[in-house]
């Protein structure tokens, strides 16, 4: 069986407990609030600003061995440079002020989640950073898109707040693809256990922050 196979179902459990999560059932109604989409934005901002420099770290400890995906990590950098801008705008189109968020500090899920993916990278195998990579976006081909058609009829806010989901849903089809061929170019045990290990993390811390976004702290933050 190809690696990329054996990683979805060595993660399906994982997997399912997050598309279980309460919020993201609701999201793909519309039957959120605006202060939690909102609050959404703020923290995907706070992960994904750490996404370019997550890639040059892993990018950089990868040995001469795996060269090639050193070359793969760099098509990934020039594909992911400034989309955390693309998510301030939509929170500008929200009404938000972009100083606020752009200044603003984590909530403590996502902080961990950071600061797990730079550890797993430096102190276990920078192979660690695929499991991420296959939860984050796997999530927006499964979910984004017809999340942000839902979310915008329901809380009637103007298209042009969705560019993040929006996006993410569509160009992660095309990374999916990509990442499914790299995955499987894996072929050493070792690297393949690390990184089923570091996806099944990544789907609980993941799936940490949504479920953030039904307590009150996370909404008064986004009010």
């Amino acid at each position: 069986m190809p690696f990329h196979a054996q990683l979805l179902a060595r993660t399906a459990a994982e997997r399912a407990q997050f598309s279980a999560i309460p919020i993201l059932q609701r999201a793909t109604v519309g039957a959120i609030q605006r202060d939690q989409y909102i609050a959404f934005l703020g923290q995907a901002f706070h992960h994904v600003r750490h996404t370019v420099p997550l890639l040059m770290a892993c990018g950089a400890r990868l040995p001469t061995r795996l060269e090639w995906l050193r070359r793969a990590v760099a098509e990934y950098i020039e594909e992911e440079t400034g989309h955390e801008d693309w998510i301030l705008d939509d929170l500008v189109a929200c009404g938000e002020n972009r100083a606020n968020w752009a200044d603003s500090s984590p909530a403590y899920p996502t902080e961990l989640m950071v600061a797990y993916a730079y550890d797993a990278i430096a102190r276990t195998s920078p192979l660690a950073f695929f499991g991420m990579v296959l939860v984050l976006e796997g999530t927006s081909v499964a979910l984004a898109t017809r999340a942000a058609d839902a979310i915008e009829t329901q809380l009637k806010l103007p298209r042009s707040a969705f560019s993040y989901l929006r996006s993410h849903g569509d160009l992660d089809v095309e990374h999916t693809a990509f990442f499914e061929n790299l995955m499987n170019r894996i072929d050493d045990p070792a690297d393949q256990a690390v990184i089923v290990h570091a996806a099944q993390r990544f789907y609980r811390l993941y799936g940490d922050i949504f479920r953030s976004l039904d307590t009150p702290a996370a909404q008064a933050e986004a009010a």
